[in-house]
């Protein structure tokens, strides 16, 4: 009865976890019904009802789409424009208001359709998928109107030829921002305002970055997505939009180093002058809509001369050489826009490996299989300890069953004398679970890697288009032949299939001495773990596949190095099935 009942409880709970996992997923993955298209960008927003966030962000209402389509089509065909054209990106700066807002990245695509445009980072203000940047002035405590046309001295900006634009504020009051880009993705504004009148002034140089929410990607526990920055010593993932709803602007504390707005691949930051202290807040703006700022302290001008302040933007990707390459330069901690987490010591040399075997053979895909035949190759020897461990365990089973049963009525000796025995026949009981600990964390760091790195994105392998995403050979729906869209809980993958099968494998290859209530769990586990780790990247499923068909290798050869091994299970499992079958006679 007690084994009926337990074996009922697994299956409850098996099926409680899978179906717990499809809410969990829906909830951190909920999918759009139509696939997303590159969005190109709008003027007026779009009334719909509750925005729907995908994995790596955008806009995924086709209403909203097709609306930013034909904003920005307006928006950019105005007029009073800088072009921006650099190696990495492309844009234009809006000479009312002086506001960066059109800005595409020209080294990645939307999606993975051949013609799919790439991917746009800013859009004017009032568009569904609004996202800009904006340097100015408070003059005696008075913004300079988002109205206001600025003049340009040049038509483009690139790496070689800045821009400045200029702006008469009357009175003697001259306005500048100078703007700089380097090769990657940061933009550097020089803000200059030059009293020429008889008395002095009072001017606070500020800049801001505005979004709506609409376009985030989805906020996963593993992925940050929404305010971040460094403020003090410490990298800040504390926010989200809907914190800023709720409890209003935050500020929070030490020195701002930079502040922004992230997505899983994408960063928009402020960077304030070396050395300032500005005040740097996120606020809600309402209708969806938010703001990161930094605004320096007020600086009295005198007549006759100039004050110049020196800030910084980036708006790009979030790939981790480049950001690196910044922090190295000076700019604190700017390599934590990545939310590597924990296990950044160990993510980082991964994704290092992983991206100079893809150098090596030209595809992640086989670059990861290799990355796996590394990692086994290296635990290789600990896997031999491990199996030596286990045979010197069951050779001494005799003397331990000896001291259970002479000690059974004394826990305390019991255990005294089994340590005794463990030291005197040299055997540790807990170099069996070693490799499993170990593997752990390299499992959870690639899990991350897969997950943030942006290397990662949009990388092919046979049949799968984009290795960080979920695997879209689905089963049930012929592989995309049938017309509907499984549940994320049944659409289960070739990938997903390897991996239970595998791992089923892997479970009769060990010859197992374990009760009955036991074996049906390590039965039951492959094909929930096959249901669970579907909608997961498919990098990471050809990771573990891959690992899987390495254990079963490495196990035939290590038993074929330990039959005493093998045979000392057997035995234990014949006996215990003989016992079973007694008690039930």
């Amino acid at each position: 009865m007690e084994n009926s009942r337990n074996i009922i409880f697994v299956v409850v709970l098996s099926m409680a976890l899978l179906l717990g996992w499809d809410a969990a997923m829906n909830y951190f993955y909920p999918q759009p019904d139509e696939p997303v298209v590159a969005a190109e960008t709008a003027t007026t927003p779009v009334e719909g009802g509750e925005v729907v966030h995908s994995r790596t962000g955008g806009l995924t209402d086709p209403a909203a789409i097709a609306q930013e389509v034909a904003d920005l089509d307006t928006a950019l065909s105005s007029g009073n424009r800088v072009a921006i054209d650099s190696p990495k990106v492309a844009g234009s700066i809006n000479l009312v208001g002086a506001v960066v807002d059109d800005l595409v990245l020209k080294d990645y695509a939307e999606t993975t359709d051949k013609d799919s445009g790439p991917v746009r980072l800013y859009s004017p203000r009032g568009t569904p998928a609004q996202h800009f940047a904006q340097y100015g002035f408070l003059v005696n405590g008075q913004k300079v109107p988002d109205e206001t046309v600025w003049t340009a001295d040049g038509e483009r900006l690139s790496v070689d030829t800045p821009v400045t634009l200029t702006h008469d504020a009357g009175n003697g009051l001259e306005l500048q921002l100078r703007y700089s880009i380097d090769e990657n993705y940061m933009i550097s504004v020089e803000q200059g305002i030059a009293n020429r009148s008889g008395v002095p002034i009072v001017a606070q140089p500020y800049g801001l970055v505005s979004r709506t929410s609409d376009t985030a990607s989805a906020d996963f526990f593993i992925a940050h997505s929404g305010p971040i920055g460094v403020f003090g010593d410490s990298a800040n993932y504390d926010f989200d939009y809907s914190d800023l709803d709720d409890d209003g602007p935050a500020s929070p504390e030490g020195r701002a180093e930079w502040i922004g707005f992230t997505d899983i691949y994408w960063l928009s930051a402020l960077v304030p002058q070396d050395g300032a202290a500005p005040d740097a807040t996120f606020r809600a703006l309402g209708n969806d809509t938010y703001r990161a700022d930094m605004i320096y302290d007020p600086v009295t001008i005198p007549a006759g001369r100039k004050y110049t302040t020196d800030s910084r933007l980036y708006a790009g990707a979030k790939d981790s050489t480049i950001l690196d390459a910044y922090e190295d330069a000076g700019l604190e901690k700017f390599g934590l826009a990545i939310d590597w987490g924990w296990f950044r010591w160990f993510e980082k040399p991964l994704l290092w490996l992983l991206k100079n075997l893809y150098d090596l053979v030209g595809n992640f895909g086989v670059a990861i299989i290799c990355l796996t035949i590394v990692v086994r190759g290296v635990m290789f020897p600990i896997a031999q300890k491990q199996f030596a461990s286990m045979a010197a365990m069951k050779a001494i089973q005799p003397k331990m069953k000896a001291l259970q049963e002479k000690y059974k009525e004394d826990r305390v000796k019991q255990q005294q004398e089994m340590q005794k025995l463990f030291k005197e026949e040299k055997v540790n009981p807990l170099a069996g679970c070693l490799p499993l600990l170990l593997q752990i964390p390299i499992f959870f760091a690639l899990y991350k890697v897969l997950y943030l790195a942006i290397e990662m994105r949009h990388r092919d392998f046979l049949w799968i288009d984009d290795l960080s995403a979920p695997d879209p050979a689905t089963i049930l729906n012929l592989f995309g032949l049938l017309p509907f869209t499984p549940p994320s809980f049944l659409a289960i993958g070739v990938l997903a299939v390897l991996l239970g099968v595998t791992m089923w494998l892997t479970f009769k290859l060990n010859p197992s001495a374990m009760d009955p209530i036991q074996q049906q769990v390590f039965a039951i586990m492959p094909w929930v773990l096959m249901f669970i780790m579907a909608p997961f990247a498919a990098g990471l499923l050809l990771y573990w596949v891959t690992s899987n068909i390495l254990t079963l290798a490495q196990q035939k050869y290590l038993y074929s190095k330990h039959p005493q091994l093998k045979a000392a299970a057997e035995k234990e499992k014949a006996e215990k099935a003989a016992a079973a079958a007694k008690a039930k006679g």
